[in-house]
Order: structure tokens, then C-alpha cells, then sequence
């Protein structure tokens, strides 16, 4: 759990650098099942970020809420360690502007 943590720090961190609003989600039994862990706006555009550490494994809600996301026009990815540099180089095109090529990059991210 301590490597999920401080990689999702670094991704706060980054988020912070490029001048993005976030909120860290919490879970408890009052709140729904499967939301990203990290929910933020990006020049304007809604993005749901769930952290997972190297060996982690989404649940079929995350991966269902994922889905929702993206048909209701927002980015929504499932983050490892080993894909920060993609992540980080998704929320530079969206910090410019490139909508779309934001939009077919999240893709990238389906790996389950």
C-alpha cells in the first residue's frame, strides 16, 4: 500500500506543477464503490485518475466507472508506476489544448 500512496503523491505533486485542480477521493461505506481515486479538471476538462501500484489489479466497479467516464465525454485512466511519463504527457497535451489526441492516448492505459 505505501508504494500506491507515494506514487499517487507523485502524481498530486505533478498535477500541482502543471497547474491542475484535483481532489483525492475518499471511499467509506456513505460513499459509491469504484470512483477514481484522484478526480480532476485539466484546462477544463474533467479526468478521473485511479492509482494502482505495479501489482495492483482494477475491480470490475473501477473498470465500469472508467467506462462512464469517458461516455459522458471525460478521460478517465487506470495509472501504473511504470506509465507516469504517459500519464504526465496526457495531462501536458490536455494543459495545451490537444483534446483529441488526449482523448485516443487514454486508451493507452486499458491494460487489465
Amino acid at each position: 500500500m505505501a508504494a500506491e500512496k507515494n506514487f499517487e503523491n507523485k502524481i498530486k505533486k505533478f498535477l500541482d506543477q502543471q497547474g491542475c485542480w484535483y481532489v483525492k477521493y475518499f471511499a467509506n461505506r456513505m460513499t459509491k464503490s469504484g470512483i477514481p481515486d484522484i478526480l480532476a479538471c485539466v484546462n477544463g476538462y474533467f479526468v478521473g485518475i485511479e492509482v494502482k501500484a505495479s501489482n495492483g489489479k482494477p475491480s470490475e466497479l473501477q473498470i465500469y466507472h472508467r467506462g462512464k467516464i469517458r461516455e459522458a465525454g471525460g478521460i478517465s485512466v487506470i495509472v501504473y508506476p511504470e506509465q507516469f511519463e504517459e500519464f504526465a504527457r496526457l495531462i501536458i497535451m490536455l494543459n495545451h489544448g490537444f483534446r483529441i489526441a488526449a482523448f485516443e492516448d487514454q486508451l493507452k492505459f486499458d491494460k487489465e
